[in-house]
Parts: C-alpha cells; sequence; structure tokens
C-alpha cells in the first residue's frame, strides 16, 4: 500500500504558507497522495428544526478544485485526490471542465473521487435536486469522460442535454474516477464505471463484503480487477503504534492500495505538528505501508 495523508481541513487555517507548508512537508517524507474532504456550505445546529450531522457550520472546509489548483503548482509528486467531491450538487459540465484544468495543471495528478453525500440542506443551498443523486451520478460520470476525450459531440441524457459542443483544452490523459460510499447501487456503480473505490469504513467484516463485491461486479461485467485501486483511511488521534499497525494490516489483508493517514481531530497542533503525526504513523506501519 502507498501512504497519504488527509489535508487537516478545519485545522490547517487559512495561511497560504501554512497550507503550501504542510503539503510540501508531507511530499517531502514520501507521501505518495493527498486526499481533501468537501463540502459547500455548513448548516447551523440551532436554526429552526434544528440539524443533525457530523458536520456544521462552525466546521471549515476548503474550496477542493480551487485548493489543488494551488497545490499542483506547490508539489511536484503527489497525487490529488478529492475524498469526496459531492458531484451531483455541482454543474457536471463545470467539473469536467475543472478537473481537466487539474489535470493539466498537475500533470496528470489528479484523481476525482465522487459521492453522493448526505446534507439535503446543501443541495437546497446549491439549487440542485437531492432525490435523484444517485442516478443522477452515473450519467455525470459518463458525460465528464467524454467531455475529457471527444471534441465537439452532442448529447441528450436524462438530466443532461445540449448540442455541439466541447470544453478545451483537454486532459492528456482521462481523469481517473473513484466511489466513496458503501450502498449496494454505488457499489454497483463503482464496479462499472469506477477507477477505484474509496471506503469510509473500518476494514472488518463489511469492509471485505463489499470488497468481494465490488470484485465479483467487475468480473461479471468483464472489467478487469487488476488496477483497480481501493483507497482507505485511517485516524491518528486515538491510535497508537499497534493499534495503526494492526488497523493497516487488515486493510492490506482486505487488498487496499493506499492508505492515508488524517491528522486532525487529535488535539491542537500547528503544522509542524500535523507533519510529526504522519511521521509517527509511517514510523509504526513501516513494511506495510510504503512511503515513495
Amino acid at each position: 500500500m502507498q501512504l497519504g495523508a488527509v489535508i487537516p481541513h478545519h485545522e490547517i487555517g487559512t495561511d497560504p504558507g501554512a497550507i503550501r507548508a504542510f503539503a510540501q512537508g508531507a511530499e517531502e517524507l514520501g507521501v505518495t497522495h493527498l486526499l481533501i474532504y468537501d463540502h459547500v456550505v455548513g448548516v447551523d445546529r440551532n436554526r429552526p428544526g434544528g440539524f443533525e450531522g457530523p458536520y456544521d457550520s462552525n466546521t471549515a472546509f476548503h474550496e477542493p478544485m480551487v485548493l489543488f489548483g494551488f497545490l499542483a503548482a506547490c508539489t511536484t509528486t503527489v497525487d490529488l485526490v478529492t475524498a469526496i467531491l459531492i458531484l451531483p450538487q455541482r454543474q457536471t459540465v463545470l467539473v469536467a471542465k475543472q478537473a481537466a484544468e487539474l489535470a493539466i495543471l498537475s500533470g496528470n495528478r489528479f484523481k476525482l473521487g465522487v459521492g453522493v453525500g448526505w446534507n439535503t440542506v446543501e443541495y437546497d443551498a446549491l439549487g440542485e435536486e437531492f432525490g435523484n443523486r444517485g442516478r443522477r451520478q452515473e450519467e455525470q460520470v459518463e458525460l465528464m469522460r467524454r467531455l475529457w476525450t471527444e471534441d465537439v459531440f452532442s448529447y441528450a441524457g436524462e438530466y443532461h442535454r445540449f448540442e455541439h459542443a466541447s470544453i478545451l483544452p483537454r486532459p492528456t490523459q482521462p481523469v481517473p474516477v473513484l466511489f466513496g460510499g458503501s450502498a449496494p447501487a454505488l457499489l454497483d456503480r463503482c464496479a462499472r464505471l469506477g477507477d477505484g473505490w474509496l471506503p469510509l469504513g473500518s476494514p472488518n467484516d463489511k469492509s471485505a463484503d463489499r470488497v468481494a463485491e465490488l470484485r465479483r461486479l467487475r468480473e461479471a461485467a468483464g472489467l478487469p480487477w487488476d488496477g483497480f485501486e481501493i483507497r482507505a483511511q485511517a485516524q491518528y488521534g486515538g491510535g497508537t503504534p499497534e493499534r495503526w499497525r494492526s488497523h493497516a494490516e487488515r486493510w492490506a489483508d482486505l487488498g487496499a492500495t493506499h492508505l492515508a493517514v488524517a491528522t486532525h481531530n487529535a488535539g491542537d497542533t500547528d503544522v509542524d505538528g500535523h507533519l510529526a503525526r504522519i511521521v509517527e504513523y509511517r514510523d509504526a506501519v513501516d513494511g506495510i505501508v510504503a512511503p515513495r
């Protein structure tokens, strides 16, 4: 497995120098990929009717596509991975255009991880339909891949329609698309359409079953398993070297290809502290998770 790191979105702050220092420092430590989460708006828990969810209006999220444009210029080797971009709440052709630009600026280091999200308020704020988000996601991926590879064409789908148009410039390679989530319909889309899976859970029996199902579905569709990525995550917070190593071993046994450590939610620290946590984790999982 390759070693990665999650950008500590709500702890890294807004100083461009600190953000650059984290990315470059992680790259120097041998990290092969950086993950970023996506939420456009947060909801006030004290609003009429209340609000339940893991994030709210007090949680900061950097905008993934803009941030990665900045980091594409600050780094040279790390993959830049959205984990995940909530695709159905965004305009498909615009995302295709942004992803193409990131692929160009990064030298094809951008990987588009997509999901459907859970926050109805966020969909409302962005003017998109929540109820059909899963079905729409499939058409979005199909359309984006055509936009990345084809010249002028017309498109008439269930949710998208245009005539004789294209994007330019286009990337020299199609942008890899990975899917996050675990619902049966999502696993089916991931197996048929994805270049990889972004699991959100632990390396337990449920994850093992999902990996087996993805493999079965790809084989049924005549698609290869070799080259299909499984990009998992680990938490620094609450862990010990022994627990980190056991967790990494279980993901390796399930066939994970990448494992990124999240260093946030583990107590106040600065950029140097986040990088020190990456070192501590890297040393604990040495031989299981390999840096560059």
